[in-house]
């Protein structure tokens, strides 16, 4: 498929199988869930992100990873919404390599591109989801980010040990894009050479010396990891700002 191919299309992948250490939210019956479980005006977080990709034209796949602990209470609880949107759910892990990992065992031959998002990203804007798969298909791997406004600080226990030069500094986002191609290479490199996992796909990528390129992202495409993101994205979405 060639890089500024106008029909490319797309599978996403939802990585929902996160432990959710920082966040307790309630369901609807007053249990305790995880953070993608937790209900968002009226719906999870993880089908507010899926409903981002659902409509689009140029997704032809959308695959939720679930814990190995949730994955069968996933498929029943929420039957008709995989039902009715096509969804494809896969065992993820405990690490996010893990998790992507299992979903592009079942990408679809279909798909030229692959597109990872967090489940827990809710509020990402149709603008920015537009921006960040054309500059993939135009360059091969693409993250949205913003820009670090802040003062960084390098910290050890309470004391200040450095102040962090800022400048350059981007804080990335999803959802990230690759040609396929790419992001399984970059999957199948020996991951036993690195100190720690990766973070995000980007960082595997970048393993690989493919360029990655940046796409400035809003910041309102907040990752919810507490209950202070969650009221955020809730301001978010009640005030209709188009995030």
């Amino acid at each position: 498929m060639m890089p500024d191919d106008a029909d490319a299309n797309f599978a996403v992948i939802l990585a929902a199988a996160g432990r959710s250490t920082r966040f307790s939210g309630d369901s609807p019956s007053g249990q305790n869930v995880k953070k993608v479980f937790a209900h968002l005006n009226g719906k999870p977080l993880w089908l507010h992100s899926a409903e981002r990709f659902y409509a689009r034209e140029d997704v032809v796949q959308i695959i939720v990873a679930v814990s190995p602990e949730d994955i069968v209470w996933f498929r029943q609880y929420y039957l008709n919404e995989i039902n009715n949107m096509l969804l494809i759910t896969v065992t993820g892990g405990y690490e996010r390599m893990d998790t992507v990992q299992a979903a592009l065992r079942v990408v679809s031959a279909s798909a030229g591109y692959v597109a990872v998002h967090d489940a827990a990203r809710p509020c990402v804007s149709e603008q920015d989801i537009d921006a960040v798969f054309k500059t993939a298909i135009k360059t091969g791997a693409a993250l949205l980010a913003s820009p670090v406004n802040g003062t960084l600080k390098r910290v050890n226990g309470v004391l200040v040990e450095e102040t962090v030069d800022r400048r350059n500094i981007w804080e990335a986002q999803t959802p990230q894009v690759f040609r396929r191609g790419i992001l399984e290479r970059a999957y199948q490199q020996e991951t036993r050479q690195f100190e720690h996992p990766a973070t995000d796909d980007a960082q595997l990528v970048e393993m690989l010396g493919e360029p990655v390129s940046i796409v400035p992202g809003n910041r309102l495409n907040v990752k919810i990891t507490d209950q202070h993101d969650f009221a955020l994205a809730q301001w978010i979405m009640r005030q209709k700002i188009s995030p």
